[in-house]
């Protein structure tokens, strides 16, 4: 598959030299290995070499390359949380949904990719500054017409989408988003959120009880496995706690 101008690579030179890049003929990349020039024909799989003699792949980005290669201006959601973040939200190819939070716009393009062409995340920040870093960060991946941005606080002044078929929250106070939260969603959507402590997981479950059942708060580690012939074990270092994933689903009544 030929790489076309514009398009985003992964440069793969060993996990401490790799970076999101975009492709275009003729580019001079530096890396503590050496410099790179990117070739004028070139598919995903195809080796370079630096001038120094070191060699790198040209791969295809995964989901999880795009969302954690964003430009940060805030902490993200790691793959960990996001991939069970999405099974237990239940969305796919069209579907609509909330995202409280934009943040650095990580879960933003995770997002975006679940939903496809034909589905929309509708995202919402406080910070104008945030919400621009986002949309920069989601343009970059080439996913902007899926994500509709808006600068505005729903915790005091709603949504003005409903029918909604789930809603992400990653801000300090989910419990304040409930009610607004269950206005915009569908009978049976999703609510899922992020919460780096155990208190504000509790003040969310009271929070949730009045119109939401099926509540449920899981922690999500990761621990890397190094394979070497002979002398396999666990890497010393782990992505442990990130934080408190609770979800719930929408009731019309209780």
């Amino acid at each position: 598959m030929s790489i076309k101008e514009g398009q985003l690579v992964y440069l793969y030179g060993g996990e401490r030299a790799s970076y999101l890049i975009l492709y275009a003929p003729g580019r001079r990349f530096s890396t503590h290995l050496g410099e790179v020039i990117l070739p004028p024909k070139v598919s995903f799989g195809d080796p370079l070499t630096t001038n120094t003699g070191r060699k790198f792949y040209l791969l295809k980005p995964t989901t999880s390359d795009l969302a954690m290669k964003v430009r940060r201006t805030t902490t993200i959601i790691y793959p960990k949380d996001a991939g069970y973040m999405l099974l237990e939200a239940g969305i796919g190819s069209g579907s609509r949904v909330l995202e409280v939070g934009s943040g650095s716009g990580a879960l933003t393009i995770i997002l975006a990719m679940a939903v496809g062409e034909d589905g929309k995340v509708y995202s919402f920040e406080r910070r104008k500054e945030f919400m621009e870093n986002a949309m920069e960060n989601v343009k970059r991946a080439g996913l902007e017409e899926r994500v509709e941005f808006f600068n505005m606080d729903p915790a005091s002044e709603g949504f003005p989408v409903e029918n909604l078929d789930a809603a992400f929250v990653d801000v300090p106070e989910p419990w304040t988003l409930a009610r607004p939260v269950h206005e915009a969603l569908m009978g049976g959507g999703r609510w899922i959120s992020l919460s780096p402590t155990i208190e504000q997981v509790q003040m969310t479950f009271d929070a949730l009880e009045e119109g939401f059942v099926r509540l449920k708060c899981v922690e999500i580690l990761e621990r890397e496995i190094l394979v070497r012939r002979g002398k396999t074990r666990p890497r010393e270092r782990m992505v442990s706690h990130t934080g408190y994933v609770v979800t719930a689903s929408k009731v019309n009544a209780k």
